[in-house]
């Protein structure tokens, strides 16, 4: 299941609401941060960009490719480790605005860890050190260390388990 608190809103669905619980002039910030690091060819820039503007914990040597994009809402919910590759156009999402309610979730994506382009992570997940995520593939609940998942549903295609003799 994934970690996210909920928060019921009444009247008008929990979108319509949005500035009652972000700034405005957050969103418009990050808004602005994140467009130009999603077209930034140089890495080391972007990820000072996505630290210092947005807190965000992006791990030394971590690539987040062309397109990627991550929450504008909370973005300082999202936690990267060392090494990784986050694939083409791959939405990190820290927040679900709902009908009645919104939910917030941190998103914790471990030491080289490997997502595919067209991914989508979803609010309160944990992906472990050296995953490696398919492309194309929602991450809808934890990812154990060293697996591989892939589909939509999300199954889990191998473990890191070593073979039973």
């Amino acid at each position: 299941m994934r970690r996210t608190t909920k928060y019921p809103v009444c009247g008008a669905n929990s979108l319509w609401q949005l500035y009652r619980t972000v700034s405005f002039w957050k969103v418009l910030k990050n808004v602005i941060v994140i467009q130009i690091g999603r077209y930034t060819p140089f890495l080391p820039l972007k990820n000072w960009l996505y630290r210092t503007f947005l807190g965000m914990k992006i791990g030394e040597q971590t690539a987040l490719a062309f397109m990627v994009m991550p929450d504008i809402l909370f973005p300082e919910k999202i936690r990267i480790g060392r090494n990784c590759v986050i694939g083409y156009n791959t939405t990190i999402l820290a927040h679900e605005y709902l009908v009645d309610e919104y939910r917030l979730g941190d998103v914790v994506i471990g030491d080289e860890v490997m997502i595919g382009a067209n991914s989508t992570i979803l609010p309160g997940v944990v992906i472990g050190d050296r995953a490696v995520v398919a492309a194309g593939t929602i991450v809808h609940q934890d990812v154990p260390p060293g697996a591989m998942v892939a589909g939509c549903p999300m199954r889990i295609v191998r473990t890191n388990e070593p073979p039973s003799e």
